[in-house]
């Protein structure tokens, strides 16, 4: 996917995001912001995969474990889900390592536990 079409598709993920924040509000659990995104990307005909393992290697290709990516959306985009207060460095740092262990380039962080809906875009 070429950088424009991966703008597009960060821009529906936002978009989708934000009427999913503000049909629910904040308060629940990230597994249901993640199951109710995950839906909504299918009505648009999307694909995703949840929960999708990423595997962390060794350079010499020795496995060293796995992270679970919320979303994996249109076999391009990583989306990691929190639901707190507000996004912090550590957050961050979570979805840098899920972009190297993915080798994919683009992440999007969304935080629904806030009063207002929280992005970060990450591109490695």
């Amino acid at each position: 996917m070429n950088e424009e079409e991966i703008l597009k598709l960060c821009d529906i993920v936002r978009q989708t995001a934000f009427e999913l924040h503000t049909f629910l509000r904040h308060g629940h659990l990230e597994k249901v912001y993640e199951n109710g995104l995950a839906r909504r990307f299918r009505k648009k005909g999307l694909k995703v995969e949840q929960q999708r393992p990423l595997r962390v290697q060794d350079e010499d290709g020795e496995i060293l474990g796995d992270y679970f990516a919320d979303l994996f959306v249109a076999d391009a985009l990583i989306v990691e889900l929190k639901a707190c207060k507000t996004l912090a460095d550590e957050h961050i740092a979570q979805v840098l390592g899920y972009i190297r262990a993915s080798g994919q380039r683009h992440a999007l962080l969304i935080n629904f536990g806030a009063s207002k809906i929280q992005f970060k875009k990450l591109i490695l």
